[in-house]
């Protein structure tokens, strides 16, 4: 029978730069009144990782481009906002009040680059937090971590919130992966009335991202760590960046 658990993390502090998140994920899974088991998953919201890594930028640091002036203008946004949006940005490729759609330097099409004031201590409210520098080697060093306090072999899964075109609301996607396969190719298998498999390609990560987010919540849950466990795929290497679409296949932009 399959079965997918996932369980919510309690009791995962603020996070400040340096932080030893594995240590601190292991920790979270005991207070659940859980044990690590090899093949288990660790879905982890993007923000900690990113405050683990130091990505916060504050504000009063940042002197607008004239770009960022008038982009900022028609998005009505903070001008130094944007322009941590343009810095972590390949192109701009719409804007309207309130947000502004680009192209990410990692690839991912997104609002506003990730650059995010929420779930950021009201203390600094003059600091913005971008997302990881690189989201698919933070999942390989926190699996590492992971390993080296638990002794086991765990997937890990790097989630943030993102809205997608045509569709209304958010949802969980994968930006960071490792010890998992993001993207699940069934071409050239049979279905259920024996006939093969043409072009299906199952995004597993980002379906795993999403279910997580689910129990992880939106707003100050304060959950941002899930334990996942019965994932229908095996266990090999992966990354994120596999569920980018090439822009040559991108048939919307």
């Amino acid at each position: 029978m399959r079965k997918l658990t996932l369980t919510a993390l309690p009791g995962i502090p603020e996070i400040e730069r340096g932080a030893a998140l594995g240590s601190l994920l292991v920790g979270a899974v005991a207070r659940a009144g859980e044990k690590i088991l090899a093949g288990d998953i660790l879905v982890i919201a993007q923000k900690i990782v990113s405050k683990a890594e130091g990505r916060m930028v504050r504000l009063g640091d940042i002197t607008p481009s004239l770009e960022a002036r008038d982009l900022a203008q028609a998005a009505e946004k903070d001008p130094r906002l944007v322009e941590l949006v343009l810095r972590e940005s390949h192109a701009v490729l719409r804007v309207k009040p309130g947000v502004i759609i680009v192209e990410h330097r990692l690839g991912f099409v997104m609002a506003n680059a990730g650059v995010d004031r929420s779930n950021v201590a009201a203390a600094e409210e003059e600091v913005a937090l971008l997302l990881p520098e690189d989201p698919d080697a933070s999942a390989h060093r926190l699996r590492d971590s992971v390993r080296s306090v638990s002794g086991l072999e765990v997937g890990i899964v790097i989630n943030d919130s993102f809205g997608r075109a045509w569709r209304n609301g958010v949802t969980g996607i994968a930006i960071g992966v490792a010890g998992i396969p993001a993207l699940v190719d069934l071409r050239g298998t049979a279905d259920r009335g024996g006939r093969t498999l043409q072009v299906t390609q199952v995004a597993a990560a980002d379906e795993l991202a999403a279910a997580a987010s689910l129990v992880m919540g939106q707003a100050d849950e304060g959950l941002p760590a899930v334990l996942a466990r019965g994932f229908p795929y095996p266990l090999r290497a992966g990354a994120a960046q596999e569920l980018v679409r090439p822009r040559a296949e991108d048939l919307f932009r």
